[in-house]
């Protein structure tokens, strides 16, 4: 029952604060994630001595657990304590979560798309995906923003309720930073291919069960019946375990048809249809948001439920 309350109070804290402009957590988290690649990275210096790569991803799994479990630790003991402890709790929740964010980066998009300013456009979308921006069209800006919606929704919103839920501060603390070092080496190039091997598998690991859990919230809250059949028959054709789910339920849910075409990093990759139905729009983003939001307030009111149970 508490920790259904600290989930409410960790979304409110969310809600009204959004992420800290100064002294964020996971951006020291990051440079100690910079240091701890540089130091166990050998994937460039060992060329041609490990075939296998085996050296390579012990190199990872140990960068891993020294990023990881000391701070799981100590959210686990700072969580414990009496008085202060559920004061930890629903900080740990408000540091991991970025539904704020996520609207301030979209909306964003979505206004200049609506202003008929794509420059601003490809400008703003840009800080929310990897792909390349500077050539895409109106309909390619809203895509990428859209899908950047529901996936982010999964990664930043959702997983990080789901294991709060579960185990409180550790749980989302354990989440928060396997998810943020996946990003930064989880790549699949020479550099990290093999030293990111741990935090790719570990954070397809944790994100199994949210991811699916999310893409039944969208079909839930969206066209069900057609989101239900693009997750059943285009998640399987995408190359993310998790992502896959999440957007062909979620482009389902919206009736708007994304992926194909995207340039990444020069290279251009041809990516799979999801959902059915027209080019998303910027009324679409909007809409992507809003079913993130409508399903965040289902998964709280589910969170209550269970415990008071």
């Amino acid at each position: 029952m508490s920790l259904a309350l600290l989930s409410v109070l960790g979304v409110v804290l969310d809600a009204l604060f959004g992420e800290p402009k100064r002294w964020h957590p996971l951006v020291a988290f990051g440079r100690l994630a910079d240091r701890l690649e540089r130091r166990f990275n050998r994937s460039r210096a060992d060329a041609g001595k490990d075939t296998l790569g085996l050296g390579w991803r012990s190199h990872g799994v140990t960068a891993w657990i020294i990023a990881v479990i000391p701070l799981t630790l100590i959210a686990l003991l700072l969580s414990l304590l009496p008085y202060v402890g559920w004061v930890v709790q629903a900080l740990a929740l408000y540091a991991a979560l970025g539904l704020r964010s996520l609207g301030e980066h979209a909306e964003p998009v979505a206004l200049a798309l609506r202003a008929g300013d794509l420059s601003e456009a490809r400008l703003r979308v840009g800080y929310m995906v990897s792909r390349e921006t500077a050539q895409l069209d109106d309909t390619a800006v809203a895509r990428a923003a859209t899908e950047s919606v529901l996936e982010n929704g999964s990664d930043a919103v959702y997983a990080a309720l789901f294991w709060f839920a579960v185990a409180g501060a550790p749980g989302v603390m354990l989440y928060r930073l396997s998810n943020t070092l996946d990003a930064m080496w989880g790549y699949r190039n020479a550099r990290f291919e093999r030293f990111g091997w741990a935090a790719a598998k570990i954070d397809d690991v944790l994100n199994y069960i949210p991811a699916r859990l999310v893409a039944f919230t969208y079909a839930l809250l969206g066209h069900t019946r057609l989101a239900l059949r693009c997750w059943r028959t285009q998640a399987p054709q995408w190359d993310s375990p998790n992502a896959g789910p999440v957007m062909a339920a979620g482009a389902g849910a919206l009736g708007v048809s994304l992926g194909g075409c995207a340039r990444y990093h020069g290279e251009l990759h041809e990516r799979p249809q999801l959902g059915e139905g027209p080019a998303p729009t910027a009324t679409d983003i909007w809409r992507a948001l809003t079913l993130v939001r409508q399903g965040v307030l289902l998964w709280l009111v589910v969170i209550f439920i269970l415990g008071v149970l």
